[in-house]
């Protein structure tokens, strides 16, 4: 049996899916290159499925591609490119990323915009329901018809209110009702793409995209759902309020999110530009030592990228290599996996089995380290960058 931290009980439970395991990671908003951080979100739910694949389950993960919100906006008016044009380069280029570390294909990679019927539909149900209102252009969902608003992120309402703040979520719009009401639909500004709709012409809030998608994917109730951690609140929390109040039924069975990756002392994300993005490790390092850069690192534990994490995982990379075939610390790694996915546990098990001289490729394959793929196929710089 696997146990998995619950975001929203606070605690390790049972993980007991059905044959078939449906999934959904908020995927990226495609402006700009993938970075380590993204890496180690979609790396957690590729271990994941790679153990419960071992135990003998189908698994369906969707991850989705936003490839209209403010930020892809704002960045291709910077560039002078069309949005859809900036989406699909970059998309294309994190594939290509996700591929090149071994990432197991999503089962379903679905764009906002294919959504746009789907998401005019889902706001409908939750006015229905007495849930939204409009105001403004827009359309807002009424926290205060939700009382169970906050039960994922446990946070209370100053925490609320400032994140909202930090991510987007406008809490001194005056066109609401409470500070923490969220938008459905908004009017769209001047030159940003609109759809029409029964509120009038506009586009999809940022929330609303993930709940139509994941209903239209897979239904009412998924059995797991995450992505980062800085999205459990605002955007995880609103997404299942809307959700349950537009269905009426549970919207996740269990909630997995990945701690933050730092550098310098601060997580590592676009807006503050402390980036070491995965096409530049890419020339200098092989794509496994990257994954092992990352698997050596709890899924729940924020850890700070530093110089010294590629070369150290290179020389593991090489003594796994040299073990060669066989099922060294398999057991070991699985018993690890099945406790929270305790992957620094499942890396050392196979440290030992490899200093023993056991083959280790079954138990590295786990951790989607592959060792039959050859010896290491990019020499490292040395200190002084000479070659």
């Amino acid at each position: 049996m696997i146990k998995l931290y619950d975001t929203a009980r606070g605690e390790i439970v049972p993980f007991e899916p059905g044959p078939v395991v449906t999934m959904y990671t908020c995927g990226i908003t495609p402006y700009d290159a993938t970075h380590l951080g993204h890496a180690a979100v979609f790396m957690g739910y590729d271990v994941l499925q790679r153990r419960l694949r071992d135990l003998g389950h189908e698994t369906r993960c969707v991850r989705n591609v936003t490839d209209v919100d403010d930020s892809i906006l704002a960045k291709a008016r910077e560039l002078d490119v069309h949005y859809l044009d900036l989406a699909a380069a970059e998309t294309a280029r994190f594939d290509d990323d996700m591929v090149a570390l071994g990432m197991i294909p999503s089962w379903s990679e679905p764009r906002a915009t294919s959504a746009i019927a789907d998401i005019r539909g889902f706001i409908g149900m939750v006015l229905d329901n007495g849930h939204a209102y409009q105001s403004g252009g827009g359309v807002y969902f009424d926290v205060g018809s939700w009382p169970d608003f906050g039960s994922i992120s446990g946070y209370d309402r100053e925490t609320m209110l400032a994140l909202a703040a930090e991510h987007g979520g406008h809490p001194d719009d005056p066109n609401k009702r409470d500070p923490l009401d969220f938008v459905l639909w908004q009017p769209s500004a001047d030159g940003e793409p609109a759809w029409d709709s029964l509120w009038g012409p506009g586009r999809p809030g940022w929330h609303i995209e993930c709940s139509a998608l994941a209903l239209r994917e897979h239904g009412t109730t998924i059995d797991l759902h995450g992505g980062g951690s800085d999205l459990i609140f605002p955007h995880h929390e609103c997404e299942a309020a809307q959700s349950v109040a537009a269905t009426g039924e549970p919207f996740v069975r269990h909630w997995m999110h990945q701690a933050m990756v730092r550098m310098d002392g601060e997580k590592m994300s676009k807006s503050l530009g402390n980036l070491v993005f995965v096409s530049e490790l890419r020339k200098e390092w092989d794509t496994r030592a990257i994954r092992l850069a990352i698997v050596k690192h709890h899924y729940r534990t924020p850890w700070e990228w530093h110089d010294d994490l590629m070369p150290e995982a290179t020389a593991r990379l090489e003594r796994w290599l040299e073990a060669g075939d066989g099922t060294g610390a398999l057991d070991e790694v699985r018993a690890a996996l099945d406790h929270d996915l305790d992957t620094p546990a499942a890396v050392d098990a196979i440290d030992a089995a490899a200093a023993r001289g056991e083959g280790v490729s079954e138990a590295a394959m786990l951790l989607g380290v592959d060792l039959r793929a050859g010896p290491i196929t990019l020499d490292p710089p040395t200190r002084d960058g000479a070659a």
